[in-house]
């Protein structure tokens, strides 16, 4: 039911049939309320420099947008970084240092399956999981950071900071509940708008690749894969997070008759060491000089 739930929501949010068209419009009183908070809540919010330079990747709508793969390829680039995020999904709560940028110091169930990705793939940075991101950004210059990475960090309107924001585009041009829009950009916010195949272009690639692969995943709209999927024989999605059981992927080997499961790099750090044959749908971003010019300039202060 909950499964059903998620993917009935995405496709309200993003390709709504017209039944959720008319339902979205039925709830546009409920968007202005909401929109008009938000608006406030911005006006209201002092910006507070927390002595260490912060770069946000984010993005205005729900659901994914490529801020994980954008923030690993940025952060790579750079010396002394850390990488603070909230952890969606995780089954802890309060602060976690993830990865002290030497060794991993958790399991993925205590720092969630994106915080786990930037341990793995970045394994020099600090990683730092925190419902309040300004504490972990004192925790990330404590252990002596000199660049934060923020993941999703748009909202965070107190922290000063350099907002790059993904350009996701939606039929359902809406914010809550009508449509995806967490919030618009707001008159006298500063932001760099980044758009796909313009600011970065995805280079996908196959680790271990079998000719009877069955995908499974759990990423927020997984139809986003299809234009990269090689062939399949069959298809499996799950709501975004979800903490796979062995024997649940067991039994979709077995239906399937796969001789591996097809699974991104955000479904495999939580099954990693459950001893199934695995195939990897990972991804890398190229990524133009104009986005590292960007934080180059924001560090020596020239924005």
């Amino acid at each position: 039911m909950k499964k059903y739930i998620v993917f009935w929501v995405e496709r309200y949010l993003y390709e709504p049939n017209i039944f959720q068209r008319l339902l979205s419009f039925l709830f546009l009183p409920l968007t202005l309320i909401y929109c008009l908070i938000v608006w406030i809540k911005y006006k209201m919010t002092d910006t507070i420099d927390y002595g260490i330079d912060v770069v946000s990747i984010g993005n205005l709508s729900v659901g994914g947008s490529g801020k994980t793969p954008l923030t690993t390829a940025l952060a790579l680039k750079y010396e002394n970084v850390a990488i603070v995020l909230r952890g969606y999904g995780r089954k802890t709560q309060g602060l976690h240092v993830v990865s002290n940028g030497h060794e991993i110091l958790c399991d993925v169930e205590s720092s969630g399956d994106e915080a786990m990705i930037y341990a793995l793939k970045v394994p020099k940075a600090i990683v730092i999981v925190s419902e309040k991101r300004e504490e972990g950004i004192k925790k990330a210059k404590e252990m002596g950071a000199k660049l934060v990475f923020l993941d999703d960090g748009y909202s965070k309107h107190h922290i000063k900071k350099l907002d790059l924001l993904i350009d996701v585009r939606s039929k359902n041009g809406f914010c809550l509940p009508s449509g995806p829009y967490r919030e618009k950009i707001w008159s006298g916010k500063k932001v760099e708008l980044l758009q796909e195949e313009i600011d970065f272009k995805r280079a996908v690639h196959i680790e271990n690749e079998t000719e009877k692969m069955a995908l499974v995943t759990a990423i927020a709209r997984p139809q986003r894969l299809d234009g990269f999927l090689p062939k399949v024989v069959s298809k499996h999605y799950f709501e975004d997070h979800h903490f796979f059981t062995k024997e649940e992927l067991e039994e979709i080997m077995e239906s399937s008759k796969a001789a591996s499961l097809l699974v991104t790099f955000k479904d495999y750090v939580k099954i990693k060491d459950f001893g199934i044959n695995i195939s990897i749908l990972d991804l890398d971003l190229d990524v133009e000089p104009r986005v590292y010019t960007l934080i180059d300039n924001y560090v020596k202060g020239d924005m």
